[in-house]
């Protein structure tokens, strides 16, 4: 009888005191037999110690001086056991059955199995997007190819993804050279260094608040770091193939992306001087936006002419509309 999977949860915290507890006892009620949890406060200054204490010996607390969440989960995934580690951020929840379901597709070969993840507002409500929206479930092919040419392919999220021990194993501890989201690296290496298997439900509520790394509108720069860390998981792909002797994804990549166009619009209307793509200008983006609907891959017809129409508008209209359209996009609904 082959032996059951154990799951290591790794949670890095900073100052979520107000959210720690939710996401703990969410990783302690998952219906599985065999998980192990490992929290690293990251020099928390609230109440957080407190709350993780409370939990006594039912888990693995681990306290170190704030050095950001790439250094707390490289120590949380040291102190791991698991054949299967999910980095759960502190503010979002697992649902029971996660374990169940992962193991019901986990194989041989696998580097990460990702589910769909429910938005909720800060207070639990539900709210309207499920992430990744998806039209069919993709094949860890289909992944791999659209990892490649467009350097984007349907992913959620941090807490969305359980990864093999195996795979983590070639590519921890992550250096500070990588992007400072543990996630970013992590997304982009998996299909290239094996096989990434979808879960087309939601098996984690995904928290939306004020202090979400996420919250895009909360500065303008924010649009230039997500187009940096899109240069980021570019890297770390490249970095993957060569580890794995196979073919690299191209820079052109970054310029075929349907999610990155729309960050690349902003980007270059709100901040041009600090635009990381230094080869980048209006004028490609306009090029980029107008070649989207003729090119195929994992957003339907309908969608990429959506957001070629909204890049366009946002990077030829005046100011003053754009900033509107750019709200009205990116506001928390």
């Amino acid at each position: 009888m082959q032996t059951p999977l154990k799951f290591s949860i790794v949670i890095a915290n900073y100052n979520y005191g107000r959210f720690i507890s939710r996401a703990i006892d969410s990783a302690l009620g998952l219906d599985w037999p065999d998980v192990e949890l490992i929290v690293v406060d990251d020099g928390s200054t609230d109440h957080s110690r407190e709350v993780i204490e409370a939990y006594g010996g039912r888990i693995k607390s681990l306290f170190q001086p704030n050095a950001g969440q790439l250094v707390a989960n490289n120590v949380g995934f040291a102190a791991t056991h698991g054949d299967v580690i999910i980095f759960l951020d502190a503010d979002d929840i697992l649902l029971p059955d996660m374990a169940r379901a992962i193991a019901a597709v986990w194989r041989p070969g696998v580097s990460k199995v990702q589910a769909q993840v429910q938005r909720i507002d800060e207070n639990e409500g539900k709210m309207k997007s499920i992430l990744p929206r998806l039209d069919g479930v993709p094949s860890a092919t289909q992944i791999r190819k659209w990892a490649a040419k467009f350097n984007e392919y349907p992913s959620p999220p941090g807490s969305g993804n359980a990864y093999a021990r195996s795979f983590l194993e070639r590519i921890f501890p992550i250096d500070a050279s990588r992007d400072s989201s543990t996630d970013t690296t992590c997304i982009a290496m998996a299909p290239f260094m094996g096989d990434v298997i979808t879960i087309a439900r939601p098996l984690v509520l995904y928290r939306m608040h004020d202090s979400n790394d996420s919250n895009l509108l909360a500065s303008d720069t924010n649009f230039g770091r997500e187009v940096e860390r899109a240069v980021k998981r570019l890297s770390a792909a490249q970095d993957a193939c060569e580890m794995m002797g196979v073919a690299s994804p191209r820079r052109l990549a970054l310029f075929r992306g349907p999610h990155l166009l729309q960050l690349r619009a902003v980007s270059l209307r709100l901040r041009p001087t600090d635009h990381p793509l230094t080869d980048d200008s209006r004028l490609a983006a306009v090029g980029d936006a107008i070649m989207m609907p003729f090119r195929s891959g994992f957003e339907p017809l309908y969608r990429r002419l959506i957001m070629a129409a909204y890049s366009g508008v946002i990077l030829m209209a005046p100011l003053g509309i754009a900033r509107a359209l750019i709200r009205r996009r990116f506001a928390r609904l």
